[in-house]
């Protein structure tokens, strides 16, 4: 279960809230068809699995390379919580 404000932003209230890629990934997912689902959580993973950020950016580039034409529900809706 991810953790959301409460008692985090009270101990640490400069803290920036961020979602985490369990929820991220969920909600990526659901705006594409199961067939391609597979596929975009394994290019999902390599973004939030990259060792740098440049790798990351890179990865984030191909996802949407790949979803936001056919599916841009899938990218614009959620391009604010993908990047990394």
């Amino acid at each position: 279960m991810c953790v959301w404000g409460g008692p985090l932003e009270e101990v640490f209230p400069e803290t920036r809230t961020q979602r985490c890629w369990v929820d991220k990934s969920a909600n990526v997912l659901n705006y594409l068809p199961k067939a391609a689902q597979p596929k975009a959580k394994s290019m999902l993973h390599e973004i939030w699995m990259a060792e740098t950020r440049a790798e990351a950016e890179r990865a984030f580039e191909r996802f949407l390379a790949t979803y936001s034409a056919k599916y841009p529900k899938a990218t614009v809706n959620e391009i604010t919580i993908l990047a990394p």
